[in-house]
């Protein structure tokens, strides 16, 4: 990954001491780069930031209206949450209703990120199912698909016609063929392309209401389903949740590991995607927000704005001792 540039930078009194670089590009619906930072080329893994591309089959194919699949659920099949209870009884009650357990999941237990489920879980000294898994949501739309397909159980195979199917929707929108896969943390294959393939994608979805076909109107039903319900795409205190509020659920954004994000702004039909370097979270989050206040749908003094630019750095004394800022190059 070559010629990255400068993103986040962090400052401690007059000294630069952290700085965190990386790749960003914002496409518009004709799937041209209107703007871009470091190398528009680069070769990533866009991550969890790939789960309404991953979540297209499921409408396209008729799973969702087979299964009378709610806004609600859509936006669970998008979504990294945090194991919160609105999050695990909503995937709970999919799988009764796809008539399947915790059993059929193939993406792992994980300790959940919301305290009050976490500290429960403490208290009881009982153990994570899978379904606390920030991704079950994402699991339980491919456990949809593969009972509509009448595919095998082992959906996670790169070779499993869910897989396929999300190969396809992927290569289609980013308008490129994916060089190569890597196993995500959900221990489903993540397809790789270039950070402007990754932007070209979500100004596709950006774009959605322009155009009728079976694909396109999908597309606007997720991206509806991610902005009519934040706290179900991430949960309370995270980045997703509390900007997409900020915004008035007119902008889907969904950060991905390793430092990814990306934006999908239907009123300017604009699409952008960001990776850090480094992998750096604060980093993504910083850069985001940025690049949505330059492009004006973010408003630079919002209070949830304020948790991710410009953030001061207090130590345990609650001295202010710095600043978490976006680079400059950013702003314009």
């Amino acid at each position: 990954m070559t010629n990255p540039v400068p993103m986040a930078e962090i400052w401690r009194g007059q000294l630069l001491e952290s700085l965190h670089l990386g790749h960003a590009v914002v496409c518009d619906d004709s799937g041209q780069v209107v703007r871009s930072w470091g190398d528009p080329d680069a070769v990533v893994y866009p991550r969890s930031s790939s789960k309404m591309i991953q979540a297209l089959p499921l409408i396209t194919s008729g799973a969702a209206e087979k299964f009378g699949l709610t806004s609600e659920q859509l936006a669970l099949s998008c979504a990294s949450h945090t194991g919160a209870a609105i999050h695990t009884d909503r995937v709970r009650a999919w799988l009764s209703q796809l008539g399947l357990s915790d059993g059929d999941f193939r993406c792992g237990p994980q300790i959940p990120g919301d305290a009050p489920a976490r500290n429960s879980m403490i208290k009881t000294d009982s153990s994570p199912c899978q379904v606390h898994n920030n991704c079950s949501g994402k699991h339980a739309g491919f456990l949809t698909l593969a009972q509509h397909m009448g595919a095998g159980p082992e959906y996670i195979d790169v070779d499993h016609p869910v897989q396929q199917a999300g190969l396809a929707a992927f290569e289609e929108t980013t308008g490129q063929d994916s060089p190569c896969y890597g196993i995500d943390g959900c221990s489903a294959p993540n397809f790789a392309t270039t950070v402007t393939g990754m932007a070209r994608s979500m100004a596709w979805f950006a774009s959605a209401a322009d155009r009728s076909d079976r694909a396109s109107v999908a597309a606007q039903q997720l991206v509806a389903a991610m902005t009519r319900h934040p706290d179900l795409v991430a949960g309370e205190g995270k980045a997703c949740t509390n900007l997409m509020r900020a915004m008035g659920g007119k902008v889907a954004i969904k950060t991905g590991a390793e430092g990814f994000y990306i934006a999908i702004i239907p009123e300017k039909r604009l699409g952008v995607a960001l990776k850090i370097s480094d992998g750096a979270t604060r980093a993504s989050e910083c850069a985001i927000a940025a690049i949505l206040v330059s492009l004006g749908v973010l408003d630079a003094n919002h209070p949830e704005t304020a948790k991710y630019m410009n953030v001061p750095l207090l130590n345990r004394r609650d001295v202010n001792c710095g600043v978490v800022r976006p680079a400059t190059e950013l702003l314009f």
